[in-house]
């Protein structure tokens, strides 16, 4: 066996940690270690359209195995289109390895073509972001990066200029172990007991769960049942907290729906659990909270704290839940659950019955639809916008089922490529992309990238040929919506000249059995949805100034012409505004 070059030993160091793929644009700085992917059969070269899909896909694929996962781009150009992929993945807390290919070390400063800093560009999204400069670096500093990546759960960036790459490899380098998995943390006993006396003090207390309870469904349930407490969720804590469970008053903010903005304003104590839940607007400032999360730096950076625990979301609960006093009165909690189900009944419900004739067709009940044929335990990747809306509402978790997005970082265009990444975790899975018209359409040139590689994702496209979410924002903000309307193709025809499935649908009868057919289809396939572009969103909890808003943009719309329009808007909504 010949001399390793330095690109060969970072690829084995890449496999050694449990990397399987490494997803990315070839260019000319990343030669040396795309030869070195093409010759270790353990690690697979995964050909992307553009790297900012690389880094969303590799973010998924984290996501889906909790292992560490890689993307790479080329020198200059080519690792700047990373960053908005790196920033999701480490928003989202997914251990990402991204190598950022350099321009030859001698040239570094001088300006060369293409010339960038990486080691300082990525510093902002990334726990561990470094230039290797000599060979002798290697293997310490890429193992440093892989441990900060899966040690702090994020994103470590490694720069290498490609002449550094193709050099030789330092001799006689020890291996050292590699931690591919994180520990749990358990609060100290001071804290425990303090938190008990806090929970035993209190007459009403909720938990608010987010995606820190991950592991723990069994450990909540068993927590909410002994303290009599209505359990709600942020849209990161869905997939974990929703499913079986008797004491759900479902989700908070913006998106949010039920009872949970009422159970947690209406407590004596609020336990927010697992969860940087950023919407502070949403939050109380008149009952006692205690926060339970394993990052010490986001306690209390939402609100104000009486008791801050660092630990382990399923190990404060084990500690906790023997010390704590069951109790008896169940008045709140039937109260909040009663609440729930009302609002399930007038809002979540509103648009998913008596809609067989509606044209176009109400993307609420495609949600529903979707949710009753796709699989129990298929991956659905949620674009930012309205479709995060519709996911949290009428998309059921099941304990099997997995739901991701760009929900801390809110990046548009996320729902495709986060599909490739998690269907390359297994091709036997289904996975799901929920899709706008606006976020399909900024990266669709990586629908070639599942006809290329045959991956059987099925994208459903809700195509309201506008950016949904932007216009509600500026209705709320008193102004006409504008900039927000796209002129679209046929996007089953587009899916059908790539080379995959492509079917459109543009009546609800049409709806099941499109959607059946695609799933059926082995390879990748698109269902281009026509919906209501008049199907706006509105939140559980609807503030005055949101009203003027709202009626301030209905004016200026009429005023220019466009009654009609709210008309139609009115109609399309009028059920869904919460009742006092």
């Amino acid at each position: 066996m010949g001399k390793q070059n330095v690109a060969e030993q970072f690829v084995d160091i890449l496999v050694r940690a449990g990397v399987r793929r490494l997803y990315g644009v070839v260019g000319d700085s990343l030669n040396p270690v795309v030869d070195a992917v093409r010759r270790n059969a353990a690690i697979d070269w995964i050909h992307v359209r553009h790297e900012e899909t690389a880094a969303f896909a590799a973010g998924a694929e984290a996501q889906i195995t909790g292992r560490l996962a890689a993307c790479a781009g080329s020198c200059g150009p080519g690792n700047l289109h990373l960053i908005n992929g790196l920033y999701d993945a480490h928003r989202s807390m997914a251990p990402v390895l991204a190598l950022a290919s350099h321009i030859p070390a001698g040239e570094i400063g001088l300006g060369y073509f293409q010339e960038t800093h990486p080691d300082r560009l990525f510093q902002e999204c990334s726990h561990y972001s470094e230039l290797i400069s000599s060979p002798r670096q290697m293997p310490r500093l890429l193992q440093t990066a892989i441990q900060h990546a899966v040690g702090r759960s994020g994103v470590s960036v490694v720069s290498l200029p490609g002449d550094i790459a193709a050099e030789p490899a330092p001799e006689k380098t020890a291996q050292s172990a590699l931690v591919t998995s994180r520990p749990t943390v358990r609060p100290g006993d001071a804290e425990i007991d303090a938190l008990a006396e806090m929970i035993d003090a209190a007459g009403r207390v909720t938990l608010f769960c987010g995606s820190g309870t991950a592991g723990a469904h069994a450990e909540v349930m068993e927590f909410a049942g002994r303290i009599k407490s209505p359990v709600g969720h942020a849209l990161r804590g869905k997939e974990w907290i929703q499913y079986d469970n008797p004491y759900d008053v479902g989700m908070s903010g913006l998106l949010g729906y039920g009872a949970a903005y009422e159970a947690t304003h209406e407590c004596d104590l609020l336990i927010l659990l697992g969860t940087d839940f950023p919407y502070n607007a949403f939050l109380p400032d008149d009952v006692r909270i205690a926060q339970v999360d394993v990052r010490p730096e986001v306690l209390g950076r939402r609100s104000r704290l009486d008791l801050a625990v660092w630990g382990d979301a399923r190990e404060t609960l084990r500690c906790l839940i023997p010390r704590v006093r069951e109790k008896t009165d169940r008045r709140f909690l039937d109260r909040m659950l009663k609440k729930h189900a009302d609002a399930l009944e007038g809002v979540v419900k509103a648009y998913t019955r008596k809609v067989d004739k509606h044209i176009p067709i109400h993307p609420e009940y495609v949600a529903a639809v979707l949710d009753e044929v796709a699989a129990d335990d298929a991956v659905f990747t949620v674009d930012t916008g309205m479709c995060n809306v519709w996911a949290a509402r009428y998309i059921s978790p099941n304990g099997r089922r997995r739901i991701i997005g760009s929900f801390s970082h809110g990046s548009m265009a996320n729902a495709l490529p986060m599909a490739i990444g998690a269907q390359f975790t297994d091709r036997r899975r289904q996975v799901v992309a929920m899709s706008g018209d606006g976020g399909f359409a900024m990266l669709m040139g990586d629908f070639l990238t599942l006809v290329q590689h045959d991956l059987p994702v099925k994208v459903v496209l809700f195509n309201n040929s506008s950016l949904g979410m932007v216009e509600l924002e500026m209705l709320v903000a008193g102004l006409p919506s504008y900039g927000t309307a796209n002129t679209n193709p046929d996007f089953a025809a587009v899916a059908r000249a790539c080379g995959a499935y492509g079917v459109r649908v543009e009546k609800p009868k049409q709806l099941a059995g499109a959607l059946k057919d695609a799933f059926r289809h082995k390879g990748p396939a698109l269902v281009d949805v026509v919906t209501d572009p008049n199907a706006l969103s509105i939140p559980p909890r609807i503030s005055a100034e949101m009203v003027t808003g709202f009626a301030l943009s209905a004016s200026k719309i009429v005023l220019d012409g466009g009654v009609g329009r709210m008309l139609q808007m009115a109609r399309s909504n009028l059920r869904n505004v919460p009742r006092p």
